[in-house]
This record gives structure tokens, C-alpha cells and sequence, in this order.
């Protein structure tokens, strides 16, 4: 199963890039949140460096990410140059960054540019989070937060941002994009498979599994071997 540690940039006492009171770290915490829960959605388990009005150090966040093992890292960020001076997306790998982190840039960087977005390239840069951790990584701009065609994008067209980059990560990860009411389907389909368990007396918190299920999650040790215990003794 993929695993992936998403990064919001900046946070609490480091506001980013502040545009006529809009601020780069409310914007990339609330568009990556929603692109974390799209790729829970498709069964990816996922990290995030935070999920709140945090400061984080860049050191933090590195070490965050080399704790664990990931299939790759994306930092999510928001650019700014001087008021309505530049505008569009940039997509960030490291200098000597291999095929991998390239190969996600460049479908992070069209899927947005599909969206409207100006095209000013992938490009590499000796950024902390893309050189201090172990995984592919990609930092994305997503937009100038100075600039007002920018925020328009990224306000109106904020659910096509969503489903672009997740759909370029999940194609990365080769795993096909499901529309929403295919998930719910495929839910459906995962609550009447839990009530044929529960009647036939191999769990008792449906709940449980379903909620993991849907997010993609792990379940914990102890529930597992009491399932499998259940399912060896029913099945002999």
C-alpha cells in the first residue's frame, strides 16, 4: 500500500506569504488537507507534517518525514514575488533529484496548468524539505498569493486544484481515480460485506472496520488476530 507524507508550509507564528490579510499558510493547510482525505478516499495511507495552525520548523518537518517510510514527500506552498507582479505555478524538485520526483512534478504541474493556471515550469532548487528528506520529493507553488487572477483561480476552482493534484499523485502511484459516487458504491458494497460478518458472529464493532476502511487506515494488531482467529475456527 503507498504512503505518502504530505507538508503544509509555514504555520502558526509563520504566516508565509500575506497578501491584503490572506495568508499562504491558511491556504495551503486547507487545499492539502482535502487532497490528504481524496487519497485516503483511494486506499493511500497518509502522513501529515500538520493538521492544524501549527509552527514547524523546516528541521521538524524533515525529520518528521525521515521517521517514517514514504513513497514520496510533497510540500505544499503558495509564491509571491511583489503585488500583481508574476503569476502562475511552479513545481519544485531538488537539484539532483531522480526520475521519480520528476516524473510527479511534471504531472502536478500539467494537471494545474490544465486548470488555468500559467505555466512557469518544473524547476529545481536546494529548498531544506526537498534536500533533508529520504523519499522522492516535490514542492508545488500553487499559484502567487500576490497576485489577484491567481487567487481567483485558486478560490473558484479550488475543487478542480483538488482533484488535479490528487488525480497526478494517485496516476503516479498508478492507481485509478475514482468520481465520488463510485466510492460510495464501493462503501456500500464494504458495509454489506461487515453485516455478513457480524451475523455470522466474526466481529463486533462494524463500525471500527468501516471507518478504517474508508480512510485507508490500519487497523490495529490485536483486531486483526482476533479476526483471523474468528474466520480459522468458523471455517473449520
Amino acid at each position: 500500500m503507498a504512503k505518502l507524507c504530505l507538508d503544509y508550509g509555514h504555520g502558526g507564528e509563520d504566516p508565509g506569504a500575506i497578501y491584503k490579510g490572506r495568508c499562504e499558510k491558511d491556504d495551503v493547510l486547507n487545499i492539502g488537507k482535502e487532497v490528504a482525505k481524496e487519497l485516503r478516499r483511494h486506499g493511500v495511507i497518509v502522513d501529515e507534517t500538520r493538521t492544524k495552525d501549527k509552527t514547524m520548523s523546516l528541521r521538524e518537518r524533515s525529520n518528521f518525514e525521515k521517521s517514517g517510510r514514504y513513497d514520496y514527500f510533497i510540500s505544499f506552498h503558495r509564491n509571491a514575488f511583489k503585488p500583481e507582479g508574476a503569476q502562475g505555478i511552479e513545481t519544485f524538485t531538488y537539484l539532483n533529484q531522480g526520475a521519480k520526483a520528476k516524473e510527479l512534478a511534471y504531472r502536478i504541474q500539467k494537471g494545474l496548468v490544465d486548470i488555468g493556471f500559467t505555466d512557469r515550469g518544473v524547476k529545481t532548487a536546494n529548498f531544506h524539505v526537498l534536500r533533508e528528506t529520504k523519499a522522492p520529493a516535490v514542492l508545488v507553488e500553487i499559484g502567487f498569493i500576490d497576485n489577484s487572477k491567481d487567487n481567483k483561480l485558486f478560490d473558484e476552482k479550488r475543487d478542480e486544484i483538488i482533484k488535479a493534484i490528487s488525480k497526478s499523485i494517485l496516476s503516479q502511484l498508478e492507481i485509478k481515480y475514482k468520481e465520488e459516487k463510485d466510492s460510495i458504491e464501493e462503501k456500500d458494497s464494504i458495509e454489506e460485506a461487515l453485516d455478513v460478518l457480524v451475523k455470522k458472529g466474526l466481529i463486533n464493532s462494524p463500525d471500527y472496520w468501516l471507518l478504517n476502511a474508508r480512510e485507508g487506515k490500519q487497523v490495529k494488531g490485536e483486531f486483526a488476530a482476533l479476526l483471523i482467529e474468528r474466520v480459522a475456527k468458523f471455517l473449520k
